[in-house]
């Protein structure tokens, strides 16, 4: 198989370790080492490229400005750093990606952000928006209240979440390491390298090892919890050194790095996702209309709804059905039921006057629904679950 190059992929997500930001010597921002990774961030987006990265470093970044010492810290000191850090971090991406003509947007997630649908809906518009507006998203945990995260959480595995809740061709793993070995190579000379991963597998998995510093709260074992996450959704994932300088470049220069190859793709998998694992929680009828927009892969405007049934709430899945009843696809709602009772049948433009606030234009938006007609794969799916 060719190098895998990173400018072969249309939406990329880069999950940037602490150990690569921060100077564990001295506990100060790597500012050499941002400079030259933006210029990779910046010649990708020239190249039309949508950039997403996924930053660690606000915990690293307070404890250097508080004076914490070095070791483990306790759940209170994690956090008061991290309140320090986080705003040292953003202003250190802003002015990077500004010298560039680039806008930097802050997200702050938890895993929970991406797990609970509502939640999901809202961090997924915003991120939507931004790179819509050509800004670049830069996403960290929400160290400061996530307890659980701060414990037992990584962005690995945040990362991963991103990349499938954002439908990333690519998700890039910058870490103290250049990929997946055998063994851990610390312990084991004889260790392996291994450049491709066709698929996750339990021999895989056995071959991950812990945490490599206290700057960094992940370790193998983490990355390939990440490579399940996003191959599974259809999203590829790399492995690959990032503490040289210019690291996207080396990849693309072909140095070594691991490859996990997808399943599938990620629109496919979301849609199968969709269509066939998630319980519905109410019924959406529409008139012909709508169903002929929608199998034009237009999103379902509230125009088109003759009337909605169930206790559904926003992020919720309903089925969507023909006006002779047929089901005709599944997707998750943009209202709560109260909502979409009073929006059915009406203009968008309506929307502010009757619900006393500008809400989304469409009642299911398309890239939140798998239609069933002509995509045998989503009917069965639908049929089995």
């Amino acid at each position: 198989m060719a190098a895998v190059k990173p400018e072969d992929f249309r939406r990329i997500v880069v999950k940037i370790g602490s150990a690569l930001l921060v100077d564990r010597a001295t506990g100060r921002l790597a500012s050499d080492w941002l400079e030259a990774f933006v210029e990779d961030v910046a010649a990708l987006a020239a190249g039309g490229r949508e950039i997403l990265l996924v930053s660690s470093g606000a915990i690293a970044l307070g404890r250097g400005v508080l004076g914490l010492p070095k070791g483990a810290l306790k759940l209170e000191e994690s956090q008061a750093a991290a309140a320090v850090g986080q705003i040292a971090l953003a202003r250190a991406w802003s002015e990077a990606l500004g010298r560039h003509g680039m806008t930097a947007g802050q997200i702050l997630l938890t895993l929970t952000d991406t797990e609970e649908r509502r939640r999901y809906l809202n961090a997924r518009s915003t991120i939507s928006t931004l790179l819509r507006l050509r800004a670049v998203p830069v996403i960290n945990e929400n160290d400061t209240v996530a307890t659980t995260e701060i414990r037992y959480g990584d962005n690995d595995r945040l990362a991963a979440r991103v990349a499938t809740m954002m439908g990333a061709d690519l998700l890039v793993l910058l870490s103290d390491i250049d990929g997946l070995y055998t063994a851990p190579p610390q312990q084991d000379p004889a260790a392996r390298h291994i450049p491709i991963v066709p698929r996750v597998t339990p021999e895989i998995e056995a071959m991950a090892g812990g945490a490599g510093s206290e700057f960094s709260r992940g370790g193998m074992k983490t990355k390939i919890d990440a490579a399940k996450i996003a191959t599974g959704a259809g999203t590829a994932m790399a492995i690959a050194l990032g503490k040289p300088l210019h690291p996207l470049k080396r990849i693309s220069e072909g140095a070594p790095s691991t490859f996990f190859l997808a399943e599938g793709n990620p629109v496919a998998a979301r849609k199968k996702w969709i269509a066939g694992h998630l319980e519905t929680r109410g019924v959406v009828v529409i008139d012909a209309g709508a169903v002929s927009a929608l199998h034009q892969g237009k999103s379902l405007l509230p125009a088109g709804v003759r009337r909605v049934e169930g206790r559904f709430q926003r992020g919720d899945a309903v089925a969507i059905l023909g006006p002779s009843g047929e089901e005709i696809g599944r997707g998750l709602v943009g209202y709560d039921i109260g909502e979409a009772e009073k929006i059915a049948g009406r203009n968008s433009r309506e929307i502010e006057a009757l619900l006393g606030y500008s809400g989304r234009a469409a009642m299911i938006h398309r890239d939140d629904m798998a239609i069933f007609g002509g995509e045998p794969a989503l009917a069965a799916a639908a049929a089995s679950a």
